[in-house]
């Protein structure tokens, strides 16, 4: 599943959630986070949860974790973000970056 999400809606999608959770943040005029939509969509075929921010829309939210390149995708487990990617990656690495996530 991928969701565009909010400032708003932030905490249920992605701080509450009871599976891990892929926050994208990237931003229409991306090239590279368009590059990267085939493989999230990968991964939301195979059932991980992905959250999209819009940096443009919510920079309250990229400020608050820090972006300040993208594509930019933090890895969130417990509610708290475990993991940082920044750049493209395929769906392959990002499934590498899930299965790390306690390490």
């Amino acid at each position: 599943m991928i969701k565009y999400s909010s400032e708003k809606e932030f905490r249920y999608d992605v701080e509450e959630s009871a599976t891990p959770v892929i926050v994208d943040f990237y931003a229409d005029w991306c090239g590279p986070c368009k590059m990267i939509q085939p493989e999230l969509e990968k991964l939301a075929e195979e059932g991980v949860k992905i959250v999209k921010i819009n940096v443009d829309e919510n920079n309250h939210l990229a400020e608050r974790f820090g972006v300040h390149s993208i594509p930019c995708m933090i890895l969130f487990a417990d509610g708290e973000p475990r993991k940082t990617i920044i750049g493209f990656r395929t769906s392959q690495q990002l499934k590498a970056l899930l299965a790390e996530k306690d390490a």
